[in-house]
């Protein structure tokens, strides 16, 4: 078993196809499919499954993409710690976020890390929450943004930046739009308009409500934070957000109020693994980021 037959399993497990994976490989396509075949034939057991022209993996076939995946994850970290140890300023953050960190929160760190350092670059993955504590977990990055940090995790570590509102966003012409700050008990009648199940703010906010003693209709979903914003701004119901989110970015016909009772918070932190060390430049972005908000004292819109 040899780099070049794992590199070609990986391909072709990725894409699913012979043919595409060969392309992208810009090797032959028999090439690929000679390797497959001395791969399973060392290990003694089928990869994949053939269909015509796609491919599916078997269940060990699985189960051994995993564990290469890992191996991979491994290698190219080892690789990048050699690189990176002759001038860490010129090397790559791999670093996964959330959606509600997308617009505002990322970005401003990026560009203030990249003031000092210029020339470090960054590869960045967008995820959702159960995904970014495995994505750390199995190597698939090392650091990720995330709100609200998750419970005590042996495999991580865990450390908080920041904590922010979650403010109210209403249309504009609703009843309480006029108001300095809303109890949330005032929107107990309201439609709402939430992320779909499995997006952890959903949770936050159906139980913020759920506390209270109601739970929230929620009358539409939206897949992300700027179709929630449409939805708002189309009348169709109100909802809660980080109120990052909104900075510079208030959509129209909405208005942006305070929860005054109970007040709604998250807690924004970084997690990295506890059973891998920090690359070169990833130590110097981890360090920025708890300086840069340190400085910040808490974070101010």
């Amino acid at each position: 078993m040899d780099f070049r037959q794992i590199r070609y399993f990986m391909e072709v497990a990725i894409r699913e196809h012979v043919t595409e994976a060969a392309d992208a490989l810009h090797v032959a396509q028999s090439s690929v499919s000679r390797q497959i075949v001395n791969l399973e034939s060392e290990l003694g057991v089928d990869l994949f499954i053939r269909e015509g022209r796609r491919v599916h993996l078997t269940p060990i076939g699985k189960i051994f993409y995993e564990r290469m995946k890992h191996a991979m994850n491994v290698m190219d970290d080892a690789r990048r710690e050699v690189e990176e140890y002759l001038d860490p300023e010129k090397g790559t953050i791999r670093i996964a976020f959330p959606i509600s960190l997308a617009a505002y929160t990322l970005p401003t760190v990026i560009y203030a890390f990249r003031l000092r350092y210029p020339e470090a670059k960054f590869q960045l993955k967008q995820a959702l929450y159960r995904d970014l504590i495995e994505g750390v977990i199995k190597g698939d990055f090392n650091l990720a943004l995330m709100g609200p940090l998750p419970l005590e995790e042996k495999k991580l570590n865990r450390k908080a930046l920041f904590t922010e509102n979650i403010v109210a966003l209403l249309p504009i012409n609703h009843k309480l739009a006029k108001k300095s700050s809303i109890k949330l008990l005032e929107l107990i009648d309201e439609p709402f308009v939430l992320l779909p199940k499995g997006f952890v703010f959903r949770d936050i906010v159906v139980n913020a409500c759920q506390n209270l003693g109601f739970t929230p209709h929620v009358a539409f979903e939206g897949d992300d934070i700027d179709a929630l914003k449409g939805l708002v701004s189309a009348g169709l119901g109100v909802t809660l957000m980080p109120e990052v989110t909104l900075v510079d970015s208030l959509p129209r016909s909405t208005v942006k109020i305070p929860v005054a009772e109970p007040n709604v918070t998250r807690t924004v932190g970084v997690i990295t693994p506890k059973d891998r060390v920090l690359l070169p430049t990833e130590k110097l972005f981890y360090q920025f980021l708890l300086e840069f908000f340190a400085r910040l004292d808490h974070f101010k819109y």
